[in-house]
Parts: structure tokens; C-alpha cells; sequence
């Protein structure tokens, strides 16, 4: 049996949710993967968490959640997915990509069954610096879902505190995908895209795309789900 500390693991099946269970692991813990079906539209990426969590050895649920919560964002029921924006268009505003509180969601779902295996650590890969200005990934949501959870639950109250790990809030993608390359991530596995077409290939168009391309250039390396153009 295992004496490793357990800890609840958001998992999309993304480039820096894979990033963050690879750093979960590396960091001693045993992490329980978490995955949330809420009938978004880039349904390819509930594929690539499976076979991202299988490589990595980690404990892995898919969870078919209520669709009604999720209406109205462009990654569900909602308009197109706006392409081609530039940095100027993407800092504007909150993006019509936008899902209705989902992390607040998905951490509750995550708090309670951390609860129940008896975690206390859960991570999220939110980031505050590539990403396309959602505020639910913000250093201060973090903060005080951490507080909610040290309010509202058994463990908390009884001074069994729980911690929100968010490892990538202050990293940039170049430096993401380069730790998660020192962890042996394989991002061929992953999905980032918002509208991928029926068998996983990026529109190269979407914010997610533009900013994973950005990532792995200044990484200085090749991103494996790029086709060779010639």
C-alpha cells in the first residue's frame, strides 16, 4: 500500500492540466486525476486525459456533470469560437469562451472528494499570464476558494487544512511546457485547441492554439501535434 500523500488532480486533458499531474507526481504525491464531461464542444480532450493520465500511472474519474450549469459559452451551446484575436483583443475583455463559473464547479466537485479519500491537496493548472483573461484563474480566486474549503468542509474546520495548489499561476507557457518536458510529459497526448475537428486536429486559429504555438516557440521546441507541412 501506498504511504504517499494523495492529492486531487484537475485533469482536461490540456497541455498544463497534464503539466501540473506530472508536477504532482514529481512532487511525492500519489494523484488521484480528475476529468469533467459538462458537453463542451472539444470533446477530444476527454480522450487525451485518458491516455494522459495512463501514461503518467495515475489514478483517473471522468465525471458526466449536469450540462444546464454550462450554457451559454462558445465551448458549449453558445456563439463560434472567436479566432485570430490579437494580444490587444484577448487582454480586452472576459472572451465569449467563458464557461459560467465552471472552476468554481469543478474545484467543489474535486473539494468533496478530496474530502472523502482523505486529501487535502488538490491542483488546478490555472495560469494569470498566457491565458486569455478568465477570472476564475486569477491568483485571488485561488486564494479564496482555499478559504471556502478551510470553511466549508469536516477537515477544514477541524483544523485539517486544505490546500489549493496552482503551480502555473505565475508561469508563462515557453516556461510551462519546458518543465513539463524535464518531467517527461509527452504533449502529443494533449489536446488545447477549442474546436479541434472529429479525430483532434487544432484549428491553429482559437486563442488556446495561438497561445500553445506561442509557448512552444519560445521554448524552442517542436509542438508533436503540428503536421509537417511538407
Amino acid at each position: 500500500m501506498s504511504t504517499r500523500r494523495q492529492a486531487v488532480v484537475l485533469l482536461s486533458g490540456g497541455l498544463d492540466s497534464a503539466t501540473v499531474l506530472a508536477m504532482a507526481g514529481d512532487e511525492g504525491f500519489e494523484p488521484h486525476a480528475l476529468t469533467f464531461d459538462y458537453g463542451q464542444r472539444h470533446r477530444h480532450e476527454l480522450d487525451c486525459a485518458v491516455r494522459v493520465a495512463q501514461a503518467a500511472g495515475a489514478m483517473h474519474h471522468v465525471l458526466q456533470l449536469d450540462q444546464t450549469a454550462f450554457r451559454g459559452s462558445a465551448l458549449t451551446d453558445g456563439p463560434a469560437v472567436p479566432v485570430d484575436r490579437s494580444d490587444d483583443v484577448m487582454e480586452a475583455s472576459i472572451p465569449v469562451t467563458y464557461v459560467p463559473a465552471r472552476n468554481t464547479i469543478l474545484l467543489s466537485h474535486a473539494l468533496g472528494y478530496a474530502e472523502h479519500i482523505g486529501s487535502r491537496d488538490l491542483f488546478i493548472g490555472v495560469n494569470a499570464v498566457d491565458y486569455s483573461g478568465y477570472p476564475d484563474c486569477r491568483p485571488a480566486f485561488i486564494e479564496a476558494f482555499q478559504a471556502l474549503a478551510n470553511l466549508a468542509t469536516r477537515a477544514g474546520v477541524e483544523g485539517d487544512s486544505f490546500q489549493v495548489h496552482a503551480p502555473l499561476q505565475h508561469m508563462d507557457k515557453a516556461s510551462i511546457i519546458k518543465k513539463g518536458l524535464l518531467l517527461g510529459v509527452d504533449y502529443g497526448l494533449t489536446s488545447t485547441c477549442y474546436q479541434p475537428s472529429e479525430d483532434g486536429i487544432p484549428c491553429d486559429r482559437c486563442d488556446a492554439c495561438i497561445l500553445r504555438a506561442r509557448g512552444f516557440e519560445g521554448a524552442g521546441c517542436a509542438d508533436p501535434l503540428v503536421r509537417d507541412a511538407s
